[in-house]
């Protein structure tokens, strides 16, 4: 038995001021250019006055030069700022980790299961706790500590190693280390990150311990985009679990790694899929 193999297809992403005739004028010029769109969806900010739109399109058959030259002579028109990807190559990931392994372990193996529309290039460890199990998923593992006095030098020696392993994006898996707003301003919306969703009421260390204390019944966990403002970032998914006064601390930890775990998952395979449009600190995920 022969299972057809998923034609190949081109995500087009596009941001605007709304205005009418915008999805007849695009869909028109992939029409015209003999694309076919096996997906679409679109969404309009009405207090913003945008208009957001992602496509999915089969290669086949288009050529991607008169596709591209299109779309700038409409963007051009519609001051429309807009992201092909013709997906030549898989996305490819850095994993920056520290001691917490648990969402590195989740994105390995959901790596090596297919579920991830890219390729972990590369593990960067401040500490060395997890290279055994990097390494076993054959992802390589570079161990990088860092103290006060050499933390510039070792961020800048994580630069240098993204742009050698030509990295597309960075995801930060319980990563505790803040990154300088240099570092940043390179990646701008490249950078993914997961934390606990108590902030800012438990920002800080040991959020669950005073959680605990507080007695609070519901817990979560946020993925967002990293920006210079400390967990301020875009928001890209968030998910919530209750907790009662049965549970312990060890309970709220537990149910927060696992929430952690899908919420950072969830993220980057929405980044993977040219799902996600950034208007100011506010994200468009197209499902």
């Amino acid at each position: 038995m022969t299972t057809e193999r998923p034609m190949p297809t081109a995500t087009l992403l596009i941001a605007c001021p709304d205005r009418p005739g915008l999805i007849a004028q695009i869909t028109g010029l992939v029409g015209d250019l003999g694309g076919n769109i096996i997906d679409a969806d679109q969404h309009t900010d009405p207090e913003a006055g945008q208009f957001f739109m992602r496509l999915a399109i089969e290669r086949e058959g288009v050529d991607r030069a008169a596709l591209e030259s299109g779309i700038v002579q409409v963007a051009a028109q519609r001051s429309m700022q807009w992201r092909l990807n013709w997906r030549d190559e898989p996305t490819r990931l850095a994993v920056l980790v520290s001691k917490q392994g648990h969402c590195l372990a989740d994105l390995l193996f959901r790596w090596q299961a297919g579920e991830l529309e890219g390729d972990i290039a590369l593990v960067i460890g401040n500490h060395a706790d997890h290279q055994a199990i990097t390494e076993a998923a054959g992802v390589p593992f570079v161990h990088l500590p860092v103290t006060a006095p050499t933390k510039r030098g070792q961020e800048s020696r994580i630069g240098e190693l993204l742009s050698e392993t030509k990295v597309d994006c960075v995801v930060l898996a319980r990563y505790m280390q803040v990154l300088s707003p240099e570092f940043v301003a390179d990646w701008p919306a490249r950078i993914i990150n997961i934390h606990h969703s108590f902030l800012p009421a438990f920002a800080g260390a040991r959020p669950y311990h005073r959680a605990f204390e507080r007695g609070v019944k519901i817990i979560g966990a946020t993925s967002h985009y990293v920006t210079d403002d400390l967990d301020e970032g875009p928001i890209i998914a968030q998910a919530t679990t209750t907790v009662g006064h049965r549970d312990t601390v060890e309970d709220l930890v537990r149910k927060g790694r696992d929430l952690e775990r899908v919420v950072l998952a969830d993220a980057v395979r929405a980044h993977l899929q040219d799902r996600i449009l950034v208007s100011g600190n506010k994200t468009v995920v197209f499902e």
